[in-house]
């Protein structure tokens, strides 16, 4: 090599600097999203009347059922926002799947809370963008 001759470089992509960001802020919004569902599930178990029926809907649940769903969901979305965070491929097919499962909840839950319900299902849509577009766990891409 010269010293005219420039090292070669790794071609940068601006979308995999994009979805390595995103993945990084798709882990925070799992811990985030998470703790929410915790204090959700928590409110519905303590009592029933916390949150009102809007509408009247096909498919309907106790509250304490659903205070349950989100305590458990919630437990299970910051150990993997955690896992997401330090990089592990085991957070990354499980954040996949818990964040579409978390879509599913969030949909049965629009009649008692649907502003919540809608932002946190646009939420888990990002997550599953973020966590599925991002290449840097792949085996030629480690940084």
């Amino acid at each position: 090599m010269s010293q005219n001759t420039a090292p070669p470089r790794k071609p940068s992509s601006s979308t995999g600097a994009w979805a390595a960001g995103g993945t990084l802020f798709a882990g925070v919004l799992m811990l985030v999203t998470g703790f929410m569902d915790i204090f959700q599930g928590i409110a519905g178990i303590a009592e029933d009347d916390v949150y009102t029926r809007v509408g009247d809907y096909v498919f309907k649940f106790n509250l304490t059922t659903w205070g349950w769903i989100h305590l458990i969901l919630g437990v299970i979305l910051v150990i993997v926002g955690y896992g997401v965070l330090k990089g592990a491929e085991w957070g990354r097919v499980a954040g996949i799947a818990l964040a579409s499962l978390n879509l599913l909840f969030q949909f049965l839950f629009l009649p008692y809370q649907p502003w919540w319900a809608l932002f946190s299902m646009a939420i888990s849509v990002f997550v599953i963008w973020a966590l599925a577009t991002d290449d840097a766990y792949g085996p030629n891409e480690r940084y």
